[in-house]
C-alpha cells in the first residue's frame, strides 16, 4: 500500500465517568521508538495520574507492528480495548495514551471496557488526518539545457525537489512518490 491515511496532528480528548478522567491523547508515530517516546511524553506532562494505558498501530496493511499496556489495571480492561480500536480504525502510524485520573469509584471490568474503549473511539473520531504517499529517494543529472523540462517533469510526477547541485551539468536530488516512479523512469528515457 503506498498511500493510507495518518494522523494530520496530536489531539486531546477528555471523559469524565462517574467521577474518573478519562483523557486520551491521540497522535502520529512512525516508528516503534516514537510511539515510545510520545508514551513517555504524556507520561511525563501528567505525571500525578493514576494510569497511563497506551495502544500503537504502525505501518499499515500487512506490515504492522502493535503495542500496547494495561498499565496497572486489571488485565484485559483496558490496552486491548484501546488497541481494539486502532485496529478497527483505517489509520496507520498511530498512537494513543488513555491517562485516567482516578474519581474515588471502582468502575468494574465492564465499566473499565467501556471507559477506556469509548477514550479511544472517541479520540479516533475526532482525529484529523491525511495522506501518507510513501516516496524514493532520486538523483538526476542533466545538462543545463534540459533543467526547465526537468523541473516541470518532476512537478508533473509530484516528486518534491530536496537539493540542486549546479556543477559541469545539474543534479536534482527529490523524493518521487513510489507508484509515479516507473512513469518518470519512461518518461525520462524518451528520445528528445
Amino acid at each position: 500500500m503506498t498511500h493510507y491515511p495518518i494522523p494530520a496532528k496530536t489531539i486531546r480528548i477528555e471523559n469524565i465517568v462517574v467521577n474518573s478522567r478519562f483523557i486520551a491523547t491521540i497522535g502520529r508515530a512512525d516508528t516503534v521508538q516514537e510511539a515510545k517516546a510520545f508514551i513517555q511524553a504524556v507520561r511525563d506532562e501528567m505525571p500525578d495520574a493514576s494510569h497511563h494505558v497506551y495502544a500503537f498501530k504502525v505501518g499499515y496493511g500487512g506490515s504492522i507492528t502493535e503495542g500496547m499496556t494495561d498499565d496497572g489495571e486489571p488485565s484485559g480492561t483496558s490496552g486491548p480495548p484501546v488497541l481494539a480500536v486502532l485496529r478497527g480504525a483505517d489509520i496507520g502510524n498511530v498512537v494513543i495514551v488513555v491517562t485516567r485520573y482516578f474519581g474515588g469509584t471502582k468502575l468494574g471490568t465492564g465499566g473499565l471496557v467501556r471507559a477506556y474503549g469509548g477514550a479511544a473511539k472517541d479520540a479516533v473520531a475526532a482525529l484529523p488526518t491525511e495522506l501518507k504517499i510513501e516516496k524514493c529517494a532520486i538523483g538526476i543529472t542533466v545538462a543545463y539545457t534540459y533543467y526547465d523540462r526537468l523541473k516541470i517533469l518532476l512537478d508533473k510526477h509530484h516528486a518534491e525537489i530536496d537539493d540542486e547541485e549546479f556543477t559541469a551539468d545539474v543534479t536534482v536530488y527529490a523524493h518521487v512518490p513510489i507508484d509515479q516512479l516507473d512513469s518518470l523512469t519512461d518518461t525520462l528515457q524518451e528520445p528528445v
